[in-house]
């Protein structure tokens, strides 16, 4: 009896290490149900002894059915997906894989910090389960990875390699939506080597954006044409309808990205020309755009465009630019904050605990004992008193005697955060508002020049942020596609390959996140006067 209870107990064990929750509830079922079959038989006689191992024998021809079933299961790409992180950008993609799941045979395994907030996310479904994961433990990293087949990481970047160097070591495949770092980017023979697909870039800005412009990149290869100006453009706005301040703007991503916004020296290429704008320049050297269904905005320079001309193909196009939009009169206001050094993250300033906001800016300007912080201010920028730019600053509360409270000093980027974010934080019921806009100039076969556009404008929900939408959503897709085997490369890839954006960007408008396309025959000197950085 002891024997036999524990070939029961391994069988049921050797079995269940590999299968998902249905095979297991199965498994279980006829190891009770052999329990059961051996209690009726104790009258030690030879016929319930042979019942018994006729009993034995049928369990293992279909323990054996069940490996066979689960083997086929993993051949079809069915597989168990592991989720890292439950943070905001998490919702739609574990709703989109919970929704997936039943026809997909999919089993979602979501973990996070905070097990209660990755519990209400998997919402008792079926097909999933939450644990509490400790982002910072390599043994419990190495163990649920090495469990899963396709695992998605929305942790912070800072892991984002150890977690992919992981996925390789096992032979796991990866996608995140964060950028391809130069460190990440090292890892692609390993990961061809192991048979494993890293994903980067798989949101929205990185993503999105990426496979809208190749879909319309690849139509105008495929067709024999020559691109001439690629542009693309991208912002994380507020709905029309929420829009209440003068800045019209509202935070939807992590505000420290909002204050460090331009950092660096921005670099493109104009023309066949390379060009650079310091940071100080940023927020003067603007493009006036209108966005079909979205109304007017403007645009300043991301910080590199130059590295997607390779990633893209697009070598020989002479005009290739990337920029962030926000509405008309932003970034002149901007800039001040960025003149004066407020946006500085490289030093602590003192005395940030009694310093008020007042304080804060007047720090920045010159000593005229006389003189109001708004006359020193509006002197400084060459600005009126009653100009718009003062007008967003004060409702900005710049100018408040309202201490800041950052106990042991506080950089001027981390100051300036912490003003911007009581004043431009999303209350009950704001929505906000995705833009996207790519511009593209190509020469036909026969010599005619086109411009092509295209936009995409989608809002959010009560529920659910845009943002979030835009950045989870084309996240599981990716993933999805990757557990059926419909993404075949192999290595450190971004989504910029047929096999990915065009299935992404199907699954996406059938979802509401739709490009709208307008294709017309200009005259050639538009090109030239369309670049004007």
């Amino acid at each position: 009896k002891n024997q036999m209870n524990k070939r029961i107990r391994i069988v049921t064990f050797a079995a269940g290490i590999r299968c998902g929750p249905r095979s297991r509830r199965v498994l279980t079922s006829r190891s009770s149900s052999f329990k059961s079959f051996y209690s009726s038989q104790t009258d030690g006689s030879e016929t319930g002894v042979g019942s018994l191992r006729r009993r034995i024998d049928q369990l293992e021809a279909e323990r054996t059915q069940l490996y066979s079933q689960l083997e086929k299961h993993h051949a079809v790409g069915k597989s168990n997906i592991l989720i890292l992180g439950a943070g905001r950008s998490s919702d739609a993609c574990i709703d989109y894989l919970l929704e997936s799941a039943p026809e997909n045979g999919f089993f979602i395994r979501l973990g996070d910090a905070d097990i209660d907030a990755a519990k209400s996310k998997i919402r008792n479904s079926p097909h999933g389960t939450a644990f509490q994961l400790d982002g910072s433990s390599k043994d419990q990293r190495e163990d649920e990875i090495a469990k899963a087949d396709i695992v998605i990481s929305l942790l912070p970047v800072t892991l984002h390699y150890n977690i992919a160097e992981t996925c390789i070591k096992h032979s796991k495949s990866l996608a995140t939506a964060s950028y391809a770092t130069d460190q990440i980017k090292s890892l692609h023979e390993d990961a061809v080597k192991a048979n494993s697909l890293i994903m980067m870039e798989c949101g929205l800005d990185p993503g999105i954006d990426h496979m809208s412009a190749m879909r319309v990149i690849g139509s105008i290869k495929k067709e024999g044409g020559e691109l001439k100006s690629f542009q693309s453009f991208t912002g994380g706005l507020v709905a029309p309808e929420s829009d209440n301040n003068p800045w019209n703007y509202k935070i939807t991503w992590n505000p420290r990205n909002v204050v460090l916004a331009g950092t660096g020296v921005s670099k493109f290429r104009q023309n066949g020309k390379y060009k650079y704008i310091p940071y100080h320049r940023i927020f003067s050297r603007l493009e006036t755009l209108k966005v079909p269904n979205a109304g007017i905005f403007e645009g300043f320079a991301n910080r590199d465009s130059l590295k997607y001309i390779k990633e893209y193909g697009i070598q020989d196009c002479p005009t290739v630019f990337r920029g962030t939009l926000r509405r008309p009169g932003f970034s002149k206001a901007w800039d001040i904050f960025v003149q004066l050094g407020m946006t500085d993250d490289t030093y602590k300033m003192e005395g940030t605990e009694e310093m008020t906001n007042r304080d804060f800016i007047n720090s920045f300007l010159l000593y005229r004992k006389h003189d109001s912080v708004e006359l020193k201010l509006a002197y400084h920028c060459n600005i009126s008193m009653d100009s718009p730019e003062m007008q967003k600053l004060k409702w900005l509360g710049i100018f408040e005697d309202k201490k800041i409270g950052i106990k042991g000093g506080a950089t001027p980027a981390q100051i300036l955060q912490m003003i911007i974010e009581k004043k431009w934080q999303f209350k009950k019921g704001d929505l906000d508002m995705i833009v996207m806009y790519n511009h593209f100039i190509y020469e036909d076969s026969v010599g005619d020049t086109h411009e092509v556009t295209s936009s995409m404008v989608t809002k959010g929900s009560e529920r659910l942020t845009a943002m979030a939408r835009t950045v989870g959503l084309p996240l599981g897709i990716v993933a999805r596609l990757m557990a059926e085997n419909k993404i075949t490369e192999k290595g450190v890839r971004m989504p910029n390959f047929e096999q990915a954006y065009n299935p992404v960007l199907d699954e996406l408008e059938k979802r509401g996140v739709k490009f709208d396309y307008t294709d017309r025959v200009v005259s050639s000197h538009t090109l030239t006067e369309y670049a004007t950085y």
